[in-house]
């Protein structure tokens, strides 16, 4: 019985955890992962699967359902200790655990394969160099951005982390 699990997920590791520089290649590494797999048929049907109960162009709705799919059914798990890692959205599912940035691919993928614009925010805490990221989604009957929290519990579209002192964002 072969009990390795197969593909790993890209990894930057040469980088200081936390850097600009580190920031910013892992966005980039995130968006182009994005751009990939939105157009992936499992994922396009997974997001049309999670909201075709939604009525037409509920599109607050599909953010929110979207959301708490990423939030609640994929648990989360930390990268390899100092060492920077992203999955794939595919990779994501089948082990059904990722971190923070592993969650927003996902979440941004979804999204993106039922037509909504996506982006995503790297943020500082409390001085902090930049440790966490989420997606955002953009509305368009809002026209704003939505923040998509997918690692704390309950959190609902629009909440967002306190203590935030620094901001990076990359489009996809």
């Amino acid at each position: 019985m072969n009990l390795y699990p197969g593909a790993v997920p890209s990894q930057l590791s040469d980088l200081p955890a936390g850097s600009v520089d580190q920031t910013r290649a892992t966005l980039r590494l995130m968006c182009k992962l994005v751009r990939q797999f939105k157009t992936d048929t499992g994922i396009r049907t997974l997001a049309q699967q999670l909201t075709r109960d939604l009525q037409s162009k509920a599109f607050s709705d599909e953010l929110r359902v979207l959301q708490n799919f990423a939030r609640d059914r994929i648990r989360y798990v930390r990268d390899v200790r100092d060492v920077e890692t992203v999955q794939t959205p595919v990779r994501t599912l089948e082990i059904g655990s990722g971190d923070c940035d592993d969650k927003a691919v996902l979440l941004a993928a979804l999204l993106e394969s039922i037509g909504f614009r996506t982006r995503f925010q790297a943020v500082g805490l409390s001085g902090q160099e930049y440790s966490h990221v989420l997606a955002e989604g953009y509305d368009p009957i809002k026209r704003s951005w939505v923040p998509l929290e997918c690692i704390v519990p309950g959190a609902e579209p629009g909440w967002f982390p306190q203590g935030v002192t620094r901001s990076m964002f990359a489009h996809v």
